[in-house]
């Protein structure tokens, strides 16, 4: 025992400070261990319904290109954006790395989000050891305080934001984004991780794009596509960003598995049935929460232009705890203060809705 211990503090000498303590991003799966068989997962914002994608191109003897031409034109034609001004990633979040290693120094830049939002902003920050500012949002209705980020701006090399945010749900006013993106010009990058936006396609913010030149914007086939498990993004910017990411992304960041299915996903048959399974998943949404409003348990339930709904309860660890005994798992924010009793719940199937419903009501 006392050489294990010894072992450790050798190796703890060795590595950097910042990640010794760093608080790491808990994924759905890291949260939840056990075996997710017979479960119904509305924990981890992903497509209930499964794609039946099967690979066509076997020869893996090979590496890909590092852009690969086809899938760049596939992305370019569903969004109606150049191609010249799109960078194909392992997720989005590889997207938020890659765009703080290229931007910040760590000596004297910083980065800005706005809690409560997706937890990488802070993570992939506290791993490159980049020192940041969160000014949070206001109120239940987790509107961004504009005016305290124009007041907070030195030493701010990006800006995150999540739109349609993530836990919330709730979208940022354009109005907002595009005076600051005026704000910033040539000073700041405004990065819109758009991972929800199929869900709700008319508040994009791709069309600034070309009028920006600051403006980077985040895409994923995790969501709507139902690909989560793929690990395909964009990152969507004016052709001279690209270029310099092009120099700090990884020689082979899509494995060939990776490339087949998602041209697949981006043929225009599959897209008809992406476009047709996001209008299921929001009608099971318009369901469950006229069901939810009806049940004494619950407090309030967030708008949410998203897969998944933020619903806080009186009693949030008793629901949890009851939703899990009963093969339903959720996510729990209750560590954000915040996010004080709440629970943030992806839209599943009918029946995995239903089931959910039944048993709150029991609750109830």
């Amino acid at each position: 025992m006392n050489q294990q211990k010894k072992k450790i503090k050798n190796i703890n000498q060795i590595v950097k400070k910042n990640i010794l303590n760093l608080i790491p991003y808990k994924s759905a799966r890291l949260l939840y261990k056990n075996n997710i068989n017979n479960k119904i997962m509305l924990n981890a914002n992903e497509s209930p319904i499964i794609s039946l994608f099967s690979i066509n191109n076997r020869i893996l003897n090979r590496y890909p290109e590092q852009q690969p031409k086809e899938l760049l034109n596939f992305y370019s034609k569903y969004i109606n954006l150049n191609n010249e001004n799109i960078l194909i990633t392992r997720g989005a979040d590889e997207g938020i790395d890659i765009i703080m290693r290229t931007f910040c120094n760590q000596e004297y830049d910083k980065i800005l989000f706005c809690p409560p939002t997706y937890d990488m902003y802070r993570v992939t920050a506290e791993i490159l050891n980049i020192k940041y500012l969160m000014i949070f949002s206001i109120n239940d209705n987790w509107k961004i305080n504009f005016n305290e980020i124009k007041k907070n701006l030195k030493n701010i090399k990006i800006i995150y934001f999540c739109n349609p945010n993530n836990p919330t749900g709730n979208i940022l006013n354009k109005d907002n984004i595009i005076q600051l993106l005026e704000l910033t010009k040539n000073k700041i990058i405004i990065v819109i991780d758009e991972a929800y936006i199929e869900f709700c396609l008319n508040h994009t913010m791709i069309y600034l794009i070309n009028k920006y030149e600051n403006l980077i914007i985040l895409r994923t086939l995790s969501k709507a596509f139902g690909l989560a498990g793929l690990r395909c993004g964009f990152i969507l910017t004016n052709k001279y960003i690209i270029n310099i990411l092009l120099k700090v992304i990884a020689p082979y960041p899509i494995s060939i598995p990776v490339l087949d299915i998602a041209i697949q996903a981006l043929s225009t048959k599959n897209l008809v049935i992406m476009n047709n399974n996001v209008k299921t998943i929001i009608n099971n949404k318009k369901w469950l929460i006229k069901k939810l409003s009806n049940c004494s348990c619950i407090k309030k339930i967030f708008t949410s232009k998203t897969n998944f709904i933020l619903v806080k309860f009186y009693n949030s660890k008793i629901i949890f705890d009851i939703l899990n005994e009963n093969n339903i798992i959720v996510r729990n924010q209750n560590h954000e203060k915040i996010l004080n009793n709440c629970l943030r719940i992806t839209i599943g199937t009918f029946d995995e809705c239903k089931k959910l419903f039944f048993t709150l009501q029991k609750i109830s």
